[in-house]
């Protein structure tokens, strides 16, 4: 990374998004940050980020500014909120939403950013911090193939590839079909290793057993383990997936499609939901098979 790089903005230092700034730092590039909780960007600040005191500074400062924030009411108040990133706007900056959304959504926020001159690029990304910190993230993108381009080259030090699905609301609509497989492969292994289990199995052994078969995957290698160990981190939280998959739920129904699986999905993650205690994540439907470890 050049020494004159130019800054990158960079609002929601969360799990995935701080993961993905550490990336970027570490790799030389200078960031502009910005909080609703200025404590929490400390981590960065150390590192050398600039922090400033408003999202609409962000967008003064920067020609590219990303974003990874919890959901769609997030991004619109931190867009458009007061002293947010539209009232910083200048032409041509480009918005890089790595949040997880709803895609109509999206092109709405998008379509409403556009007098102001900058720039829409969705890009949900899926293999978690592990894979932002490996440099091996999936990202999908939807938006104009030059800005997406213009993603790809800030994205090389996280992403291990960078998808063009199509225009606006088209990467977040990828999103929710992987969110869909994710789901439904995690409730699956959940009632698998369940039975498993109850037969005598060292439910332990499976992803050791089926690594480079069919049924090997990102989900198996670990968040079967976890499920097996009954490892909840308790930042997690179901939350976060039933919000991915009513997204590809309402993409259903817009688009007059069929989602007998996904439908099956949701109501497990409900069902978790109802006992009140949601933190584990997706992992947190082994809990609806078995009490605690399984090996």
């Amino acid at each position: 990374m050049p020494d004159d790089a130019a800054p990158l903005g960079f609002i929601g230092l969360g799990i995935m998004g701080g993961a993905i700034a550490e990336r970027l730092q570490a790799g030389g590039q200078p960031l502009i940050v910005w909080g609703r909780r200025p404590e929490a960007l400390t981590p960065w600040l150390e590192r050398g980020a600039e922090a400033v005191s408003t999202a609409a500074e962000v967008a003064q400062r920067c020609d590219t500014v990303l974003l990874c924030v919890s959901d769609a009411d997030a991004v619109e108040a931190v867009v458009f909120g007061p002293d947010g990133i539209a009232a910083g706007a200048r032409e041509n900056t480009l918005l890089v939403d790595h949040s997880s959304i709803d895609p109509f959504r999206a092109r709405k926020l998008a379509e409403r950013l556009a007098p102001t001159g900058m720039r829409w690029t969705d890009a949900p990304v899926s293999g978690g911090a592990v894979g932002a910190r490996a440099g091996t993230l999936a990202v999908m993108a939807g938006g104009e193939p030059a800005d997406v381009e213009i993603l790809a080259g800030i994205a090389a030090p996280y992403a291990g590839r960078v998808t063009h699905m199509g225009p606006v609301g088209a990467g977040q609509a990828a999103k929710a079909c992987n969110q869909m497989v994710i789901g439904a492969e995690v409730a699956v292994w959940a009632e698998a290793i369940g039975m498993a289990h109850k037969f005598g199995i060292r439910v332990g052994q499976f992803p050791e057993a089926l690594a480079g078969g069919w049924a090997d995957s990102a989900v198996l290698q670990d968040h079967v383990k976890r499920m097996a160990a009954a490892e909840f981190g308790v930042s997690r939280s179901t939350a976060i997936m039933r919000k991915d998959i009513q997204a590809a739920l309402d993409l259903a129904r817009t688009t007059g499609s069929e989602l007998p699986v996904t439908e099956l999905v949701m109501s497990l993650y409900e069902k978790i939901a109802a006992t009140g205690d949601e933190t584990g994540g997706q992992v947190s439907l082994i809990r609806l098979y078995a009490d605690g470890p399984l090996d």
